[in-house]
């Protein structure tokens, strides 16, 4: 007969623990000399403190200390983003006390903080919301003319709104906003405003198929500048990309319902070999969305249709939605452009993090932009997936959340939540996991749609319930009706 093996050695666990302690302030102190010239404002530099020490300890692979932690009761370090040091000391400290050695044990308040600071960064970016999770509307382009849209939004539980610059123009904008402040006035909330900037986004354009309506896989496809007139062709609207695109580089179309590589270069054009379609093909429209996973693509972040809005969106938004973020410099670029126009200092800049690119680099990106001011990240599902695939976006999103719990920032879940039920009137049981897990975040997004009215109460009655069972990782434990 065998028998399971007992809990590991304290005194071991404890030598370990305290080594990676050490190592982790060590680490930590290195991030925060490097970030210490984007730290300008003093009140964000505990929270990228506690980012710094996150990061550190997140670099090994703990799976086997965690482990042997849970026969001791000590298994918290998987829920530590939000206070790290705090967590090692406490797990620290019990280890010790069953060494029968003494140790300070931190106190409730280093736990109960970082739940505050991440309460004003929100609080800040989004202002007052009784749910504690907020809902974020598009308007549709009808919201001009038709202030019925606004009001019934904002009376069926919408915290805020998002105006896509991508569309319309200003002189809609204004008509929007107008309608707005009309219904926060009969409804009696107020709701504020995030302006998107269109980004460099490369889309399709002039699409000629040769007599053909849809493409299939093995076709052929010249992907052009604007010279071509022959053959089965696309354009891409943003030209700059042609000369870095290299031979086997893959191209997403359409969020990746298309799937293409790289199979010839030519001045000014690529051809494209159709890898991934349905049977019988995909239809090829105008205005589709081009992605280039394999390509780290140098454009600048501001495209010159974003300087333009920036002049109105400077004036009446609360919070810029800044897409295709993906350096630092993206984000100077930004604030200097903010600076010209004297936009106000509370200006919250949210991040949409749309490529692998921005990801790898999303600590600095939070650090520079809530080293500024009220500032978060916003996970864009649908451009993500084009760029990293499905298996790896479900890790991506998980990562998103720890990491900008561990900055103590707000985050926005967002892309096709709830869409069937926008869209067709009724949700699918998938969208509805989906919604109920999007209670992890600050704020979630939902897209237009002719049912968005029913979609945003669906929304707000699942967050109410989910928030008496879960916070962030951690089960609440509310008492359960059996």
């Amino acid at each position: 007969m065998t028998h399971a093996a007992g809990p590991s050695n304290p005194q071991v666990l404890l030598a370990r623990l305290e080594a990676l302690r050490e190592a982790v302030c060590r680490e930590a102190g290195e991030l925060m000399t490097q970030w210490s010239g984007r730290l300008e404002r003093d009140a964000f530099r505990p929270s990228a403190q506690n980012l710094a020490h996150y990061l550190a300890l997140r670099r090994r692979d703990l799976r086997e200390l965690q482990a042997e932690l849970v026969p001791w009761g000590l298994s918290s370090l998987g829920r530590s983003e939000a206070h790290v040091m705090a967590t090692l000391e406490a797990v620290i400290a019990t280890l010790a006390a069953i060494c029968g050695e003494r140790r300070s044990w931190p106190d409730r308040e280093t736990f109960e903080l970082p739940g505050r600071w991440l309460q004003e960064h929100t609080r800040a970016l989004f202002g007052e919301v009784e749910r504690g999770v907020a809902i974020l509307v598009t308007l549709p382009s009808e919201a001009a003319s038709d202030g019925r849209i606004t009001r019934e939004l904002l009376e069926a539980g919408a915290d805020l709104v998002r105006i896509n610059c991508a569309h319309d123009d200003a002189d809609a904008w204004a008509r929007m906003l107008a309608h707005l402040r009309a219904a926060e006035r009969e409804v009696g909330r107020a709701a504020r405003v995030l302006m998107d900037l269109g980004g460099p986004k490369p889309r399709t354009a002039d699409v000629h198929l040769e007599g053909k309506e849809r493409v299939e896989v093995h076709d052929r496809l010249l992907l052009h500048g604007g010279q071509a007139r022959k053959g089965a062709r696309v354009r891409c609207t943003l030209p700059e990309i042609l000369p870095q695109l290299r031979v086997g580089a893959r191209v997403h179309i359409d969020d990746g319902k298309i799937g293409a590589v790289v199979e010839e270069l030519r001045p000014d054009a690529a051809v494209l070999r159709i890898t991934r379609a349905r049977p019988g093909g995909e239809r090829l429209r105008a205005g589709k969305g081009l992605n280039f996973p394999d390509t780290a693509l140098e454009l600048a972040a501001l495209s010159e249709r974003d300087l333009e809005d920036l002049d109105f969106v400077a004036r009446h938004a609360d919070l810029i939605g800044y897409s295709f973020v993906q350096r630092p410099e993206d984000l100077e670029a930004l604030y200097s452009e903010l600076e010209r126009r004297q936009a106000p200092e509370n200006l919250g800049v949210v991040l949409k993090i749309e490529t692998e690119r921005a990801f790898r680099n999303l600590p600095q990106l939070i650090v520079t932009a809530a080293g500024r001011g009220p500032a978060g990240v916003m996970i864009a599902r649908g451009d993500l997936l084009a760029e990293v695939g499905s298996p790896r976006l479900g890790e991506i999103q998980e990562e998103m959340l720890w990491l900008c719990e561990a900055a103590h920032l707000p985050v926005i879940w967002a892309t096709q939540v709830l869409e069937k039920l926008v869209k067709k009137g009724l949700p699918s049981r998938a969208e509805i996991t989906d919604a109920a897990m999007s209670e992890r975040a600050e704020c979630v997004m939902l897209n237009k749609g002719p049912y968005v009215v029913e979609g945003v109460r669906l929304l707000d009655d699942l967050l109410r319930r989910m928030s008496a069972h879960q916070r962030k990782k951690s089960a609440r434990l509310r008492r359960l009706s059996f």
